[in-house]
């Protein structure tokens, strides 16, 4: 079985200043790390301790998070998706482990956890400096040095979390309004689903164990792709507009943004290097003890196959026949073999189809310039053109939407 838990982002921390909260977490790896492993491990204790409750003491559970960067509107908002076992794991009389799952849930229990995930995530962030709080219920984040480190992805991120230029503005229903929420209690939006100063926990997809449908679309969409290329069309002033999945609370079902902002945003959405985007927790971890006994193994065709991954995996990995020995170790590849990988196959002759080989290689520039004329083709390099600034605020519809004259710059 398993259910879906959505936190706010990165765990909750959307209560925070917009433009510090995104920068921080979404590029400082530990950071986002040591936030992720908290929320898992509140969320797997929280069942560790319920199920005791049912009479299944000291349980196993296990979960797959998922950090997505980004929100529909492709604004900077590093959140977690979490797909948790709805249950835990007990050793039977044989020793294998076997799955006891949780009979029931309700608004409570969720508000409950809720409120362990706030605390132990406040606690940590103020142990290690990362926010400040007064005492009275402000929290805000403390400075980082990633202006410094990287200025200009500093200010890119700061755009794309806040819809500043360049990643900005947009054209949306109402205008977006950033306000630090107070702590007023945990508050029910939907069933199964809290808020609480900006927290949020969504409980309220789950799907049985025996459907493989439910379960597979549950993991598409934790592991969906930034947009989908069909909900992104080009108007008729020249605004890209990007189709909501789902309508905002003011009503927007669609947001306009210049194709410049647009572009922003998507820069925004690459994550750094080695940054893991797909976590493991408890039985499902690589080293955990039963991590190849709760795993389904693969299909019988997957599992003939030569590609067929190792126990430890539920799903198979494609892997192509290589006629190279094992004992290869080279990672070069032939150049010919790039180009077929670009649609370009330079073996084949494209007027006869027979088989082509290199005769010589010119590097003699007189000689290349030579072959060039010979040709018809220019033997000098193009003049570059003038550096300019980037195209902010194209679009006359934003110009006009934001006060600025008609067919102005801003």
């Amino acid at each position: 079985m398993g259910r879906l838990a959505a936190c706010g982002p990165a765990g909750g921390l959307w209560w925070a200043v917009a433009e510090m909260r995104a920068c921080r977490l979404a590029y400082d790896g530990r950071l986002l790390g040591a936030v992720s492993r908290i929320f898992v491990d509140s969320v797997l204790g929280w069942y560790r301790r319920r199920m005791e409750i049912e009479g299944a003491s000291r349980g196993q559970s296990g979960a797959v998070t998922v950090v997505q960067r980004v929100s529909a509107d492709l604004k900077l908002n590093p959140h977690l998706h979490l797909v948790a076992l709805d249950g835990v794991f007990l050793a039977g009389s044989d020793g294998q482990p076997m799955f006891h799952a949780l009979p029931r849930i309700s608004d409570v229990a969720v508000a409950d956890l809720l409120q362990i995930i706030r605390a132990r995530l406040l606690r940590y962030l103020v142990r290690h400096h990362v926010v400040e709080d007064d005492g009275e219920g402000q929290t805000r984040f403390l400075a980082d040095d990633l202006a410094e480190r990287e200025p200009a992805l500093a200010q890119l991120a700061a755009a794309a979390v806040a819809g500043l230029p360049p990643a900005g503005p947009e054209l949306r229903r109402k205008p977006l309004t950033i306000v630090l929420p107070a702590s007023t209690g945990p508050r029910v939006t939907r069933p199964l689903c809290i808020e609480d100063a900006g927290f949020s926990l969504h409980a309220a997809t789950r799907v049985g164990a025996e459907d493989d449908v439910g379960r597979t679309n549950l993991l598409k969409y934790v592991l969906r792709p930034p947009i989908a290329q069909e909900h992104v069309t080009l108007t008729d002033e020249g605004l890209v507009a990007i189709q909501l999945k789902k309508p905002f609370r003011d009503g927007t079902v669609s947001v306009e943004m210049d194709p410049l902002s647009l572009v922003s945003r998507l820069a925004a959405s690459v994550h750094p290097p080695k940054f893991h985007t797909i976590r493991y927790g408890g039985v499902l971890v690589p080293h955990a003890k039963w991590r190849s006994l709760v795993v389904p193994p693969l299909p019988a065709e997957a599992a003939a196959s030569p590609s067929a991954s190792d126990a430890g995996h539920s799903l198979p990995i494609a892997k192509k026949q290589d006629p190279r020995p094992p004992t290869h170790r080279c990672g070069y590849v032939r150049w010919h073999r790039l180009m077929r990988q670009l649609g370009i196959d330079v073996d084949t002759c494209p007027s006869c189809g027979g088989k082509m080989k290199v005769i010589a290689l010119v590097q003699d520039p007189a000689s290349i310039a030579r072959y060039l004329r010979h040709l018809g083709l220019p033997t000098e390099e193009p003049s570059m053109a003038p550096a300019r600034g980037p195209p902010f605020w194209q679009s006359r519809v934003l110009r006009r939407r934001y006060g600025h004259p008609d067919g102005t710059q801003a």
